[in-house]
């Protein structure tokens, strides 16, 4: 029998914390976590909060793209159609594809679809990743979900067995994959990546993280690469990519590709190149090397984060195998069709010629030239702080500056139960309202301390939030005597 907490309101609930699902329990995930929480309360006591902490373009400020909504508009309401006059209002491409999507969705967009998603749509997919890779996609290879969590974790529930089934994760990498890891009672084997070389990948630390999980018992079935990398930002080159590929096959890996930003690189030094395309390129040497990748509307120029549209694309994956993610989609029926049909819309964009050509290209090259002077902006502004150094942002959503924090501080951390750095993150938050995550959510090697801040609030915004955060980082290393650092 549990001791009864005087301040349990609830102390003999059949589910209460101390009887529900451990792993459950155990599950971290910062981007949501304490700095979150405490922004909130910050926000409804009616102060000014700068939610930098979460990819979410919109909330921040960015624009949707025109094309997409008219095409959803018509679509959500296709009365709107039998109305000349509001009819007019819609360039003549957008009318078009708005009937294209009606006739090919039974029953409209209030109907549940195929669990794998829309046929029509997935063969809009397929066409795009034919375009982008140079090799034939397949709609029997893609399944459409809300969002890329639900379709990683519903790859994650496939892959893991057990505890002693473990998947290679980043350090650092974005909380999602060790809290739904630990959820589906796994375990997740870190490997690190090199801050001293941009965040590079390197074959001797997979194959350390391997060994030392072998010994301790632990079976790694998969690999978890960000690319371009949250937090960190970074992009693989091709050469890095094979040497990965060919590491997989040999020890048995299954790749999950997680490529959410492959529309965010910003230096020209620099190209998004899918590992389905890797994979395919180097031809028998790769060919039985298992890939789930994914992609969503959430980031990039879309930034459509609240319509939950996302696919998986399953390469060299056992027929039967997808035979039971379809199983096991099923039992949710349907993404959502408005996601569905908004990853169509991003897939497969106006075309030059079309009459909403120009305003589509000038509002996406807009949003991306701008989100890349606003990453080369604070890169450049935190190398400039004593004490804090930050590898170039060459793509994502994301900078992630490591920061030396003062000796008082981190005693001083200690004293409340803190990580270092989450110390500085809500003092942060305190003199500044902007919201950050703490490197110590993401993991970090030991001894350093980082935060991760996006790089989304609007460009005219940004000297100023660079200078308010410019301004409490002095003021932070004078209250705790920062010229003695860690």
């Amino acid at each position: 029998m549990r001791g009864i907490d005087p301040e349990d309101p609830k102390p003999f609930a059949v589910l209460h914390p101390t009887t529900i699902n451990e792993n459950v329990v155990h599950a971290e995930y910062a981007v949501r976590g304490k700095l979150y929480n405490a922004a909130v309360e910050r926000a409804q006591s009616g102060k000014k909060v700068i939610y930098t902490n979460v990819g979410n373009p919109h909330a921040v400020g960015q624009k949707p793209i025109t094309f997409f909504r008219q095409v959803l508009a018509l679509i959500t309401y296709p009365e709107m159609m039998n109305n000349p006059a509001v009819l007019a209002s819609f360039p003549p491409d957008v009318v078009e594809r708005a009937r294209l999507y009606i006739s090919k969705i039974p029953g409209g967009t209030g109907a549940y679809q195929d669990s794998r998603g829309n046929e029509f749509i997935r063969h809009e997919i397929a066409d795009f990743l034919t375009r982008r890779d140079g090799y034939p996609g397949s709609v029997n290879e893609l399944f459409m979900t809300d969002g890329a969590s639900q379709a990683i974790g519903l790859c994650l529930l496939l892959t893991i067995r057990g505890r002693f089934d473990g998947i290679l994760t980043p350090i650092p990498q974005y909380p999602l994959y060790s809290a739904t890891i630990e959820i589906r009672n796994g375990t997740s084997c870190g490997y690190y990546l090199d801050e001293a070389n941009n965040w590079g990948l390197s074959i001797a630390e997979l194959s350390r993280s391997v060994a030392e999980s072998r010994a301790k018992g632990i079976q790694p079935r998969a690999i978890v690469i960000i690319n371009p990398g949250n937090p960190t930002g970074q992009c693989l080159t091709e050469e890095n990519m094979q040497e990965i590929v060919r590491y997989c096959k040999q020890e048995r890996l299954v790749i999950f590709a997680d490529e959410v930003y492959q529309t965010n690189v910003y230096l020209p030094s620099q190209k998004f190149v899918s590992f389905r395309k890797v994979i395919l390129d180097m031809g028998r040497e790769a060919e039985d090397v298992e890939l789930l990748s994914f992609h969503t509307v959430s980031k990039g120029a879309v930034g459509e984060c609240g319509r939950r549209g996302a696919y998986v694309e399953c390469l060299n994956i056992h027929p039967a195998v997808k035979d039971e993610l379809y199983k096991v989609m099923s039992t949710n029926l349907s993404s959502n069709v408005d996601g569905q049909i908004m990853m169509g819309l991003m897939v497969n964009p106006p075309r030059v010629g079309d009459p909403s050509y120009p305003l589509y290209k000038e509002e996406t090259e807009g949003i991306l030239g701008s989100l890349a002077r606003r990453a080369e902006m604070i890169s450049s502004a935190f190398n400039k702080l004593e004490g804090v150094t930050s590898n170039p942002v060459e793509g994502a959503l994301y900078c992630y500056p490591q920061i030396r924090i003062p000796p008082k501080a981190v005693a001083a951390a200690a004293e409340k139960g803190y990580a270092a750095d989450v110390l500085y993150c809500l003092e942060l938050l305190d003199e500044t309202g902007i919201c950050t995550v703490p490197g110590s959510g993401f993991g970090q090697a030991d001894g350093t301390y980082h935060l991760r801040t996006t790089i989304l609030p609007p460009e005219e915004d940004f000297e100023g939030i660079i200078k308010s955060f410019s301004d409490f980082h002095r003021k932070f290393l004078r209250k705790y005597e920062g010229r003695a650092f860690l």
